[in-house]
């Protein structure tokens, strides 16, 4: 018998596709426009809401018996605001410079509607090892999306990965630079980030014809 039932790794499989928070409930866009523009901004900002969303989801299964419905957004606000003050300090203590990048978009998570929606959807109403699973699978879906957007923004507008230049030197014209390519400057402009979106969010009901809502 393995670790997770079939329903348990539904908890985790299921948002990276279909039914990504992203792409299918189109939930915490803002963020997935504002700092993929970078990879490496991108990864950050997925680990850290994995790691709020995750813990935040037990923490408010722990407390779900013992938390008055009427003061249950406020309860829930301290607890994610209390862990997004953790991720803060640790970026500014070892990746300083990443932090001031992200500055208000960590603060932001505060607000995230994945966060606030999984917490009152599914937190108040299972225990701590499934809300944990459903707090991963609804963070590792998120990520995904804004690490595939980062990757095409970085490569298409800077010629980078991770600050690491992969398509050559635009300035002594080696690599692709050699055989005429320029970085397309668009790519670092927020829309293009939402025009990313749509192009995932159409190959992937392309793949999935179950997806197309009817009119």
């Amino acid at each position: 018998m393995g670790l997770l039932s079939k329903k348990d790794a539904n908890l985790i499989l299921d948002p990276l596709a279909d039914n990504n928070p992203i792409t299918i409930q189109v939930l915490g866009i803002c963020s997935a426009l504002a700092i993929t523009a970078e990879l490496k901004a991108s990864i950050v900002m997925a680990v850290s809401v994995m790691f709020v969303l995750g813990i935040g989801n037990v923490v408010i299964s722990l407390m779900r018996n013992i938390i008055p419905s009427k003061i249950r957004i406020i309860v829930q606000l301290v607890v994610v605001a209390a862990l997004v003050i953790i991720v803060d300090q640790v970026l500014k203590a070892f990746a300083y410079e990443l932090s001031k990048t992200l500055s208000v978009f960590v603060g932001l998570i505060i607000t995230n509607c994945i966060i606030m929606g999984r917490f009152e959807a599914f937190a108040l109403a299972n225990g701590p090892w499934r809300s944990f699973l459903d707090g991963i699978g609804n963070s590792f879906g998120y990520g995904l999306i804004l690490i595939i957007v980062g990757f095409f923004r970085e490569l298409l507008g800077s010629g980078t990965l991770l600050g690491f230049k992969v398509l050559g030197n635009p300035i002594e014209k080696t690599g692709l630079y050699a055989i005429g390519y320029e970085n397309n400057g668009f790519m670092l402009l927020s829309p293009m980030a939402l025009i990313v979106v749509g192009i995932i969010i159409w190959v992937q009901r392309s793949r999935n014809k179950a997806l197309i809502e009817e009119n």
